[in-house]
């Protein structure tokens, strides 16, 4: 039997068939089990941020797990310590962090505090965000597609169009117990909110005594050229989570909690088996040192901005603009041509993601270059054209 057989006998049907079965990596290219290569612009989903086989992630895992792979929830240890500490330092404020598995896990902790903070309080959420799909998350993202099929779902939960604050002034009470958002919407297309956004959400928590919780899983470290991008806001979270790109490629999430909300939670009211283990921590120590070491918030906002700047010059017809920033790419088409596209770049080496029927949505590791961005041009403008062609 293929690998493809084998998968469609014995794993369950959530993610359909996936069309390559990827046997390595190195850097930000990697190859299947066919041997055919790829220029990865997903990353993972916006995880693999030193990309691929990363000497400093190998060296830091192969050291770890030689030492001390697991302790559970009983016991502390050093690198989980210090990357509390890290996050905590990059941060810039007085928190305190829960380590999870996963971004929906960091989101499930948040919404427990904010729980602990007014108890049967409601939470605020946008329309077309994603925060996770285990049933707490699921309760918040704004897509009404992935919530239905699992209803009842945790709430009360109030939705409102992203970026819309005199509908947010008017969902949020003094029943309100937390306001969640992304900075960008990541799932929902990279969409920015209107300048000043986050600033006012933050306002109207302050006004109404709701925690806000700032969704980083996908935009935090370093994605957009920022440690977190709230902070180019200049926004004080309560609480943020963080997940994706902190491992770089390992599992792990985090809940950061500010002054008053990291002091909500007592001995029991929350925990993980597997969450902040210490090879993850070890991994993730080997992100955030080499992010500092490399200069990389520097180099992604440089490469990101060459990115965009090149994918506008091609001048495709099917192109309507280019939105994000750094390393976080949607590449907004003219219908719904993003499937097309993503299959057409696939079949010329270049892996990018149809986060929405007219998004394509690019995020390559942290330490592409502006000759791998060329490369990667190159095939998309080339898939853009066929697609165009077919459709014509």
């Amino acid at each position: 039997m293929t690998l493809t057989e084998r998968w469609n006998t014995v794993m369950m049907d959530n993610y359909g068939t996936p069309k390559v079965a990827l046997d390595h990596g190195d850097g930000v290219r990697v190859w299947s089990t066919a041997g055919d290569e790829f220029l990865d612009f997903v990353g993972g989903i916006a995880v693999s941020s030193l990309g691929h086989a990363h000497p400093a992630i190998v060296a830091a895992v192969t050291d770890q797990v030689g030492r001390l792979a697991h302790t559970s929830n009983l016991a502390m240890h050093e690198p989980g310590v210090r990357l509390a500490e890290r996050l905590v330092d990059l941060l810039g404020l007085p928190a305190r962090v829960f380590f999870a598995n996963s971004g929906a896990e960091a989101n499930e902790c948040a919404l427990k505090l904010a729980r602990k903070h007014r108890p049967g309080g409601g939470i605020v959420s946008c329309n077309a965000s994603f925060h996770g799909r285990t049933f707490g998350a699921l309760s918040v993202t704004g897509n009404a597609a992935k919530r239905e099929p699992f209803a009842p779902l945790p709430g009360p939960v109030t939705f409102v169009d992203y970026g819309d604050t005199a509908a947010l002034r008017a969902a949020v009470t003094r029943q309100t117990a937390a306001v969640i958002v992304e900075p960008t919407l990541g799932e929902g297309g990279i969409v920015a909110p209107p300048p000043g956004f986050l600033t006012d959400v933050r306002a109207i928590c302050d006004d109404a005594g709701a925690l806000l919780i700032v969704d980083e899983v996908q935009s935090g470290i370093g994605r957009t050229g920022n440690w977190f991008a709230s902070q180019a806001e200049g926004v004080r979270p309560d609480v943020v989570t963080l997940a994706k790109g902190l491992g770089g490629g390992l599992p792990i999430g985090a809940c950061l909690a500010v002054g008053a909300a990291g002091e909500l939670f007592a001995p029991g009211d929350h925990g993980s088996t597997f969450g902040g283990n210490p090879v993850s921590c070890a991994a993730a120590l080997a992100v955030l040192t080499t992010i500092a070491d490399e200069h990389l918030l520097d180099h992604v906002k440089q490469v990101g901005e060459h990115l965009a700047r090149r994918i506008e010059a091609i001048g495709a017809p099917l192109v309507r603009e280019v939105r994000g920033s750094g390393l976080w790419r949607g590449v907004v088409l003219t219908g719904a041509h993003a499937a097309d596209v993503e299959l057409s770049a696939f079949n010329r080496g270049l892996l990018v993601n149809a986060v929405r029927p007219d998004v394509l949505r690019l995020a390559p590791p942290l330490i592409t270059t502006t000759d791998d961005v060329d490369t990667a041009v190159v095939r998309l403008a080339d898939a853009l054209q066929e697609v165009a062609a077919r459709d014509a």
